[in-house]
C-alpha cells in the first residue's frame, strides 16, 4: 500500500497539480492523505476483527 502511495505521489509530482504548488504544500497534503488512509485501514481492520468473533 505504501509503495502505491509513493508511486502515485511521484507521478503527481512529475506531471500533475503537485508540480504547480510549492514542495512543502505537496508534502503536507501527502501526509494528510497518508494519515487518512491509515485511519481508514485501522477502522476497517477493527471492524473486520469484531465481526469474526
Amino acid at each position: 500500500m505504501l509503495f502505491l502511495v509513493v508511486a502515485l505521489f511521484l507521478l503527481g509530482l512529475l506531471c500533475g497539480t503537485a508540480a504547480h504548488v510549492p514542495l512543502p504544500v505537496t508534502l503536507a497534503s501527502a501526509a494528510v492523505i497518508c494519515a487518512w488512509i491509515a485511519l481508514f485501514a485501522l477502522r476497517e481492520r477493527r471492524r473486520a476483527h469484531r465481526h469474526k468473533n
